[in-house]
Formats: structure tokens, C-alpha cells, sequence
């Protein structure tokens, strides 16, 4: 339109016509962003290898468990594509394809990451593992959890003060005064669910986010010894892993004991991260399999021994472990749906 537009204007007024021949050959030469033609040739010679098992992570101290672990073999001829400012790593692991990468830290960076391997790439399915808090004594230090469930619970309306209750799931700060109790000006505030997008269904408000059905029975079969000490200490017992258990997410990072065990109460959850809900939430809506492996590197407040920092380690290993032997048995068992991606 811009080019026809500039010749009809040439040709009415043939005193501009040095001007109109400039602005003709603007619009022809406008750009692509700066380097995206390399980028696609070498996102496409990455999905020519076949279907990948996408792998994220979110803290640097998951991204070193896994670089120091020997376990991925980097692809010789193209070990990594940079886009939209991340790096993703092309591979293998136990003879399984692998793109992984480090989302950065809680859901929007994951959302963003999960949504470029999904978009971009040939991916099976999406594979999340990390740290996080554990919010009850279910879980020990060093312990593995595989949820069955997570939810988003940094959603909430904050309700007028003396508002009545609407819910068993909400959270009253009145509950919180000491040491004589009684109202609180805060008031209370109610937990709200997510809006969940998939594919052929209308929009629903959902709460639980389930991870793949077929993805959690491989899981619960998996066989793996897990490390009791690092280079600093041993934990007091061998960690185990745990299948089945419910995770949350929220856009925080959770120092509070009273609050873990709101949560604990309310909900059920066993551990607290920053990312799980938002990896699963982002793989639902394409009907992608999803799973959570989360090492547990401190208790969510309260602590009264070990730090995160510690323990963070050790609880990343852990849940490295899993991960691998989980794609290892992904890759003999060959049984899982290819993905394509949509610009492929």
C-alpha cells in the first residue's frame, strides 16, 4: 500500500519525483530484526535432528548442576541458538534429544521461555526441575517431589475490611494478631483462579493444574538413588522421592512459617516455588506433556538449622537425578507424541 501510495503521488507531481524515488526504495529495503535470518537457518538445522524433550530450569545453581554433571552432550555442530535474549542449549541426554534453558526466576520468565521452546522448536514435551521450599514436614531436605497437582496462589482479591467469608481458602490477617488477636484493618484476602486457554475448548477457571497423566505413571516407576551429602555435610537420612504430592507458585520468594503453613492447611501443598505453575500452566494450553521434578533445598520460614543456601546444592543434584533417569526412560520407551512447532 506504502509503495503504491508514493507512485501515485510521483506521478501527480512530477517535482518530487527524486523524493517519491526514496521513499519507494525505503519501503523496499525495511529490515527483519537484526540477526534473524541466521537464527532461523540454525533453529531449523536444530529441528531437522527430530523432536526434542524441552528442559527448563530457573536458578543459576540448577543451570551448574546440570553443566557439571557430564550428562548433556552438547550437539557438535550447533550447540546452542541465541533468541530473545536466552540461551538454548541443543543436546543430548542418554541418548535423547534435549533443547534446555535457564528461564530465569518466577512465572513470567518461565511462561516466556516455555512458550519458545513450544513455538519455535520440535519439542515431545516440556520437563521442568528445580529447588524449592518445603511447607510441611512431608518433605525432608534432599527429598524429591513429583506433583501430581500445582496451582498459582499469588492470584487474590483483597477484600473490604469485615467483608464476609466467602470461602474456606481465605486468608484473614485478623488470624495473625498477637498476642490478644481481633480484627485487623487489612481485612482478608480471597484466592483466585486462573483463566486457562486450551486448545478447542472454551476459556476455564481452573485452580489445580495437573501435569501429563502419562508422564506421572513413567515417573512413578523410576528407580533412582539419590545423594545423601554434599562437599560441605551429610543429611541426617537418604532423601527419597516423593510421587503425588501438590505444589505452589507465586510470584515471591516465601521466608514466612506462618504462611507456609496456611498454605499447608488450606491447600495442601507440600513444596513452594516461583515457576512450576506457570511451566505447566503455559504447556496445558497446547495440550503438551508436562512434568515437575522440585529437589526441596530448605523449609519456606522457620528454619531452625540448615540455610537454602546450603542445602541448594544438593537439592539441585537431587532433582537432577530424577530428571535424567525420567528422559532416559522417556527415550527407551519412544512412546511419547512429537509436538511440531508451527513455524517449522
Amino acid at each position: 500500500m506504502a509503495m503504491e501510495l508514493s507512485s501515485l503521488r510521483c506521478q501527480m507531481a512530477p517535482l518530487t519525483m527524486l523524493f517519491c524515488f526514496l521513499l519507494v526504495g525505503s519501503v523496499k529495503a525495511l529490515p527483519a530484526l537484526p540477526g534473524m535470518d541466521r537464527v532461523r537457518w540454525q533453529v531449523d538445522r536444530a529441528n531437522r535432528r527430530g523432536p526434542s524433550i524441552g528442559l527448563v530450569m530457573s536458578y543459576d545453581a540448577e543451570d551448574t548442576a546440570l553443566q557439571a554433571s557430564g550428562y548433556f552432550r552438547p550437539w557438535p555442530v550447533q550447540p546452542f541458538v541465541d533468541l530473545y535474549g536466552r540461551r538454548f542449549h541443543i543436546g543430548s541426554i542418554r541418548g535423547v534429544n534435549v533443547i534446555y534453558a535457564l528461564t530465569g526466576q518466577r512465572r513470567l520468565n518461565a511462561a516466556v521461555t516455555v512458550q519458545t521452546l513450544i513455538d519455535v522448536f520440535s519439542v515431545s514435551g516440556i520437563v521442568h526441575y528445580g529447588t524449592a521450599g518445603s511447607s510441611n514436614d512431608s518433605m525432608s531436605f534432599g527429598d524429591v517431589s513429583v506433583p501430581k497437582l500445582v496451582a498459582y496462589t499469588g492470584a487474590w482479591t483483597w477484600k473490604k475490611y469485615k467483608s464476609l467469608k466467602e470461602s474456606s481458602t481465605e486468608l484473614s490477617f485478623a488470624q495473625f494478631n498477637v498476642p490478644n488477636g481481633g480484627d485487623n484493618l487489612l481485612g482478608s484476602l480471597k484466592y483466585r483462579n486462573e483463566e486457562l486457554y486450551s486448545v478447542g475448548k472454551p476459556m476455564e477457571e481452573v485452580f489445580w493444574l495437573p501435569v501429563d497423566s502419562a508422564w506421572f505413571q513413567i515417573a512413578e516407576g523410576l528407580k533412582v538413588n539419590l545423594e545423601r551429602c554434599n562437599d560441605t555435610f551429610c543429611l541426617p537420612k537418604t532423601p527419597q522421592v516423593v510421587h503425588g504430592l501438590k505444589g505452589a507458585s507465586a510470584d515471591m520468594f516465601l521466608d514466612n512459617a506462618e504462611y507456609r503453613n496456611f498454605l499447608f492447611r488450606e491447600f495442601g501443598v507440600s513444596t513452594i516455588d516461583e515457576e512450576s505453575a506457570a511451566v505447566v500452566m503455559t504447556t496445558t494450553s497446547p495440550g503438551v506433556p508436562v512434568i515437575v521434578f522440585r529437589g526441596v533445598s530448605d523449609l519456606a520460614g522457620g528454619e531452625p538449622t540448615w540455610s537454602s543456601t546450603s542445602l541448594m546444592n544438593l537439592a539441585s543434584i537431587n532433582a537432577l537425578k530424577v530428571t535424567v533417569e525420567f528422559i532416559a526412560t522417556i527415550g527407551r520407551q519412544k512412546s511419547t507424541p512429537s509436538v511440531q512447532s508451527s513455524n517449522n
